[in-house]
């Protein structure tokens, strides 16, 4: 009998040992369940925070981009000014030039035909070699306009255009 009481009182312990070490058991898992959620925070944690240092440095390059192309911009436009000041300019300039040459081309005519007119008519102002514009030297108060060197002074001013002049047509 001994040895019954003796193993009924060990079984009694030993289901005493088991409902301890289960919940010991149950406390650990606890224990670990809290853990994994602490630590899944905290990874959570950062990664939100790795995520907001992306979303700022993002915002930071599109700031910093807005600057450049806004520089950029800005040196377009001053370079497009100055293109077209130099265009017109350059307008001018040809305008010029091509004023310049007809005068040049009349006075030569001018030139040629009183040269002819002096070699062929042993200095008359005008005669009849041929020219076609000799009437226009005779001495008559309608026809005296190239005789008079007043009225000469026209051919030697200059020609005086700016940009604005010529843009307003």
């Amino acid at each position: 009998m001994a040895s019954s009481s003796g193993t009924s009182s060990g079984s009694s312990t030993l289901v005493l040992q088991n409902s301890g070490s289960e919940e010991e058991l149950q406390a650990l898992m606890d224990q670990k369940k809290r853990k994994r959620m602490i630590s899944n925070r905290e990874s959570a944690r950062r990664s939100r925070m790795r995520k907001q240092k992306h979303l700022d440095d993002l915002v930071s390059q599109v700031a910093q981009l807005r600057k450049e192309n806004q520089q950029i911009l800005t040196s377009v436009n001053i370079t497009t000014q100055q293109y077209l000041s130099v265009e017109s300019e350059n307008s001018v300039l040809r305008a010029q030039v091509e004023e310049l040459s007809h005068r040049l081309d009349s006075l030569n005519e001018i030139i040629d035909f009183l040269n002819a007119n002096n070699t062929s008519t042993n200095g008359a102002v005008y005669g009849g070699g041929g020219a076609s514009l000799g009437p226009l030297f005779m001495e008559s108060p309608a026809n005296s306009f190239f005789n008079n060197s007043l009225n000469m002074a026209f051919l030697n001013q200059p020609i005086m255009a700016s940009a604005s002049d010529m843009l307003q047509y």
